[in-house]
């Protein structure tokens, strides 16, 4: 019997190369590297605010003076308004933390390869893990901020929406989005490097073209297809539909659905053909 566990197992790990069978078991590869994803995802959790003055305080103080610049701009000069009985600043909050989790993803994933050079040219993992870590590491960061979020609101006497329970689906499409554009950009980096001066102005140009500092429904009819195109729109529309009752643009939403499905796939595609030559480039 334990001649056949100790067989089982070294089948388990062994890696044969052979034509096309790195696509077939791409997947299986991921799940036995599992335990590096873990291991570089806890590393960049301990080290991000370790030398850090104010360390984790910075996943509040962030999210929270963009709120107050935003607030300003919009409400004070521009004189918008929120579409229920919250305060202006508690609509912003609701769509900057969104925000900030994707702005993090895409930077942190798309230095990730280049952060981890000596490790991809030695030994053979799936290169994904490496960006799936650093989104993850993101993850956790926007969890804490979703808590904090809600202190907030408590304090503002602002309450959750019973739709607060289909939060997670938005979420989830949020998390599909920031991994098809940080496989795509992470690629792209590896190859061409002015990708890394390139992606604060698409990061900047995204921030004014998405509904963070106003109300998604205020936009004229004939631009909220336009808009729509973009996906951080369905989502931040569906964090406020959730958490503060705000009303729901099912159309925008599933453009949304629709943009993130092709962004992940033409992420993953090129991330896939790019892969076997980063050892190279790097």
């Amino acid at each position: 019997m334990s001649n056949h566990n100790a067989q089982v197992e070294k089948e388990d790990w062994d890696i044969i190369l052979e034509p096309n069978r790195s696509e077939k078991n791409y997947l299986k590869d991921f799940k036995r590297f599992k335990d590096l994803f873990y291991i570089l995802a806890w590393r960049d959790i301990k080290v991000k605010y370790k030398q850090t003055f104010l360390g984790v305080l910075w996943l509040i103080i962030r999210p929270l003076l963009s709120s107050i610049i935003f607030t300003v701009v919009f409400s004070r000069i521009a004189h918008l308004k929120s579409s229920g009985d919250y305060p202006y600043f508690i609509m912003v909050l609701t769509g900057m933390l969104p925000w900030q989790f994707f702005s993090s993803a895409i930077n942190e994933s798309t230095s990730s390869l280049i952060g981890n050079t000596s490790l991809i040219t030695k030994v053979y993992f799936p290169r994904m893990i490496i960006p799936a870590s650093a989104i993850l590491t993101c993850f956790v960061d926007f969890m804490i901020s979703f808590v904090l979020l809600l202190v907030i609101m408590l304090l503002f006497r602002v309450f959750p929406d019973p739709m607060i329970f289909f939060l997670p689906v938005f979420i989830l499409l949020l998390v599909c989005f920031a991994f098809g554009c940080g496989l795509l950009l992470t690629s792209l980096n590896v190859n061409y490097r002015d990708f890394r001066y390139i992606i604060p102005f698409i990061l900047q140009f995204g921030l004014y073209v998405s509904p963070v500092g106003f109300d998604a429904n205020a936009i004229g009819h004939k631009w909220q297809i336009w808009f729509s195109l973009n996906p951080m729109t369905g989502i931040i529309n569906g964090f406020r539909w959730c958490l503060l009752g705000e009303p729901l643009n099912l159309s925008a939403v599933l453009i949304s659905c629709v943009t993130i499905a092709i962004v992940l796939i033409i992420g993953w595609r090129h991330f896939r053909k790019t892969e076997k030559s980063f050892a190279d480039f790097i």
